[in-house]
């Protein structure tokens, strides 16, 4: 199998480089049990929250970020929550108009506009039926995807959090026992400077962030895409790479954008911020 050579080379054209200058190959493929692993293009979109900066002008530069990461072909498009600004019909149908214009598989996690700060049943009912699963997994290029609603790490719900932890704990144990690297796609980041720090809007609970960060490193987890912040968030934790990426609706000090993934081995993945045009 091979990667995507449009998509790298667009990668590589984006970062300043070409495909001489770095000595890397068009694609990579090694061996991962019974699997092979490929080279492929990720994007990773964050916070299109139609509404949080004006309703139109967020239509237009969710619009934008379509156009060009359609342009760039990227193999596929991960959005990490916030996906409107308010839950409504009219907000999720034109979110699911726009997204539709993905000429590339598109997977989308909730955030907390997007299911409340503290989630209900119906709220998550109405997300599953307008938008689709809350939490599930897909494979790409030799890797696992694990999509994650982050808002029942957050505010817990009876009946909804546990099986949400059931399913979480035993796909990465079952990855990591095929030897399946793994992406955990999201939208709260785990912590927003230190590992220790205390909780607060923007992160998890301290208690709840030890637990993940100690299954992560037991379970072949490589990288943890979130949003949230509105702006550009980078750690690296014993070799995982935790990255939060700016908005398209409004960021706080980075311009809007996107980010693009280049994933090849070896580690650590490279990425770089898009910023969108005319924006």
């Amino acid at each position: 199998m091979t990667g995507n050579p449009c998509s790298r080379r667009n990668f590589l054209r984006v970062v300043g480089l070409g495909l001489a200058a770095t000595g890397m190959p068009a694609c990579v493929s090694i061996p991962t049990g019974s699997s092979k692993r490929r080279a492929f293009t990720l994007a990773q979109v964050c916070d299109t929250q139609l509404g949080m900066g004006g309703y139109e002008h967020d239509l237009k530069t969710f619009e934008q970020a379509v156009t060009q990461i359609n342009a760039l072909k990227a193999d596929l498009v991960v959005i990490c929550g916030d996906l409107v600004n308010k839950a409504d019909s009219k907000s999720f149908a034109d979110f699911n108009r726009i997204k539709a214009g993905f000429e590339m598989p598109c997977y989308c996690v909730p955030g907390n506009h997007d299911v409340g700060n503290k989630p209900t049943p119906e709220l998550l009912r109405s997300y599953r039926e307008t938008v689709g699963e809350d939490y599930y997994s897909f494979e790409h290029g030799g890797c696992l995807f694990v999509c994650v609603n982050t808002s029942l790490w957050k505010a817990p719900l009876d009946g909804e959090s546990e099986k949400h932890d059931a399913w979480f704990e035993e796909t990465l144990t079952s990855a990591a026992n095929k030897g399946r690297p793994c992406f955990v796609v999201g939208h709260y980041p785990l912590f927003v400077k230190t590992p220790d720090e205390a909780e607060s809007y923007g992160n998890l609970s301290p208690a709840r962030r030890k637990e993940l960060l100690g299954l992560f490193e037991t379970s072949g987890v490589v990288a943890m895409l979130t949003g949230h912040a509105h702006r550009i968030i980078i750690h690296d934790h014993k070799g995982i790479q935790l990255v939060t990426g700016q908005a398209t609706s409004r960021t706080h000090g980075s311009p809007l954008g996107f980010r693009l993934w280049d994933v090849v081995e070896p580690r650590p993945y490279k990425h770089v911020p898009v910023d969108l045009e005319g924006f």
